[in-house]
Parts: structure tokens; sequence; C-alpha cells
């Protein structure tokens, strides 16, 4: 026999549990039981009623290998349930905080709940330390499923609580519960991918598109991205294929530099040049720190008021850096969206020159053509 928990616990509204969550209302835990005190219909869980209504007992836990004996001269009340944990997270749970881990195995057992002092207890409060009114025995032992029943009656509580337990219309089957739990997960399942929907535009997106989804970089002011300025032109990009995503980064890059007046900066102008051939930037685009003092340092840099590059110039620089990215699906995503913030209000004008330029992102991906049908 191992001792699980020994000492004083808190109980309100007469109650204390066994569980690994929040716990279900007394009639689902008494459903279909003949013995109350102890309800084991909700599986997982155990719903403990004590004589004492708010306060301080005394209460212990045990695991024994095998039946105990009864001790039915010692306890003025006992009944068993059946019992088996869901999780290995089980803990003794008082109604209002207090948690006691009980270090069970996720088997079958038989519990057994012993109470004396009942009605000595009934409605009573007791602070710990305090002359003991009622107290408790709650014992565990390995043992398939039986229907619960009643040991030894004995108090006018325990008398009221079984007669409360058997006026509880049965819960539902094993078999009802499993079709319930199945239909929750697939109604958990729809609404995952009507949200996912609604994330990419009304459609679902391409592994490729879930691939580099958490990739995929913000920019101040447009929180959801390319998606939420035009979701079809994304997916679109993303049929379009690596050899068009490619060539869209660059000319994203080149489009949102013209835009923010940094084209005919030579070393902007290089770093284009050197975007267009795959190769490495040659300083200052090499590396952002010295691309920020650049930037700074360098009048040709179109200004804001407060004489710091603006909006539309740190998202061109950002377009740079995004064209060159291994991924052509990223690099041409983003390249887009920081081209789209040099643009402004004039989104709209951008994706139609995309669309213009690049044929294949005007053609609707086939799944798309076929939501529409």
């Amino acid at each position: 026999m191992r001792t699980l928990f020994s000492g004083e616990v808190h109980v309100a509204y007469g109650q204390i549990y066994v569980c690994s969550d929040d716990g279900h209302s007394l009639e689902d835990s008494f459903a279909g039981q003949r013995a109350g005190l102890c309800g084991g219909a909700v599986p997982g869980q155990l719903f403990l009623l004590t004589g004492m209504h708010t306060g301080s007992v005394p209460f212990t836990v045990e695991l024994h290998e095998r039946e105990p004996p009864l001790d039915a001269d010692v306890w003025e009340d006992i009944v068993e349930v059946s019992f088996r944990p869901e999780s290995d997270e089980i803990e003794l749970v008082e109604w209002d905080s207090g948690r006691y881990p009980l270090p069970l195995s996720e088997t079958s057992y038989r519990v057994r709940y012993h109470c004396r002092g009942m009605d000595e207890a009934h409605n009573a409060v007791r602070d710990a330390g305090e002359p003991v009114l009622d107290e408790y025995l709650l014992r565990f032992w390995p043992s398939p499923p039986a229907p619960d029943r009643v040991v030894k009656e004995t108090s006018q509580a325990a008398a009221y609580y079984h007669e409360f337990a058997r006026k509880q219309p049965p819960g539902p089957t094993p078999e009802e519960r499993a079709e319930a739990e199945r239909q929750a997960r697939e109604e958990e399942e729809r609404t995952k991918l009507q949200q996912e929907m609604d994330a990419w535009g009304g459609r679902l997106p391409s592994d490729r598109l879930r691939d580099v989804r958490d990739k995929l970089r913000g920019v101040q002011g447009y929180p959801k991205g390319l998606v939420g300025l035009d979701a079809a032109l994304v997916h679109a990009i993303d049929a379009a294929g690596p050899k068009q995503q490619r060539a869209l980064a660059r000319w994203a890059a080149h489009r949102a530099c013209a835009t923010a007046g940094l084209s005919e900066i030579d070393w902007v102008a290089r770093g284009l040049v050197e975007l267009d051939r795959g190769e490495p930037y040659s300083p200052p685009l090499d590396d952002p720190r010295r691309l920020r003092d650049a930037a700074l340092s360098d009048a040709r840099v179109p200004r804001s008021h407060d004489g710091t590059p603006g909006l539309p110039q740190a998202a061109a620089f950002a377009a740079l850096f995004d064209a060159a990215a291994p991924d052509p699906l990223k690099a041409a995503l983003d390249a887009l969206l920081a081209a789209a913030v040099t643009h402004e209000t004039d989104c709209p004008h951008l994706f139609a020159e995309v669309r213009h330029t690049f044929p294949a992102t005007a053609i609707a991906p086939e799944a798309e053509r076929s939501d529409r049908q």
C-alpha cells in the first residue's frame, strides 16, 4: 500500500474532486448511479461529497495492489465506483484553489470512498487545528470496471445523497460518448479549415504557402501581409512556379527602388544589377548596419520631415533584401509586399502591373477556378 496523500484539505460547498481538468457538474457526475457521495459517471474524474460545508477536513488517499479489507466497523458510510484516469496528471483538487498530485497510472481502478462524521459536520465550518468533525479515506486498487454500489449507509447525509444520485437519469453510453467526441472533433476540424480559408482569402493555401507562412514578413500598416491586400494574387504567384517567382521578386525590388527614388544612387543601382545576376551584394548592401549608415549619410536618399529616410525608402531597402531570399516564393511575396508599401495607397495599380508583366499571375489557379464553378 502507498499513501498518495494524507493531510487537511479545504472543502467548499461540501465538494472536493479527483480529476485532471476543471471538472463537471454534480448531476453529470452521478448520472445513472445508485450510490451518492462519490460520483464516477464522467470518465476521468471523481466528484466527492463531504458533510463539512466549508472548511478543513482530514483526507487520506491510498493506492493498493489488490482489494483492501473493508473496514466496515471503522467507517460509517462507504461507497464504491470504478475509475480510469484519462491523463497522467491526476490531482486531488479543492473547490477553490489547492491541487495535490496523485501518481495514478492510466489503468482501470476500483475506488472505495470511506466517510465518518458526516451528520456531525453537516453545514459546519471548521478551520485547520480545530476539533475534527468528519474525515475521509479514498482507496484505489486495480480492477476491471463494475457498477457502483453502496457498501455501508449510516448517516442521514449519505441517505440524502444516495437518493439524489438515484434520481439522476443515466448518462451517455460509452458508444454515445465516443460518437459525441467524434462529432466534436469533426466540428473542430471544420472550424479550423474555415478559419484557414478565411485567413487566405477564401480558399485553402497550397502546401508551399503553408511552408512559408510562418516566414512571411508583415510590414508596418499591413499586418496581414500581401494576403490582406490581394489574396488571389498570392495564390496565383504560388501557382506560377519558381522561375516566375524569382523574376517577380527582382521586378518588385526594381519597382520599389524606383518608386522610392533610389534607383539612380550608384550603390543601389549596383545592387540591383547584382540581384539580376544572382550575385551576392557588395557593400553597403551586404550588411544591414553598413546599409543603415549609408542610408543615413548619403544625402541622395530621400528624407522624411525628421531628416531620416522615410517609410518608402525603408521598404525599398527591405525589398532588395527580400528579393534575394533563397526561397523564390517567399522572395516574391515579401519583395512585392515591400514594393506595395512604397506605393502607399496605389497598391491596386501596382498589382495590375504585376498581372500585366507576368501573365501567369493573371490566371486563377486551378483550385480557385474549381471553387468558382
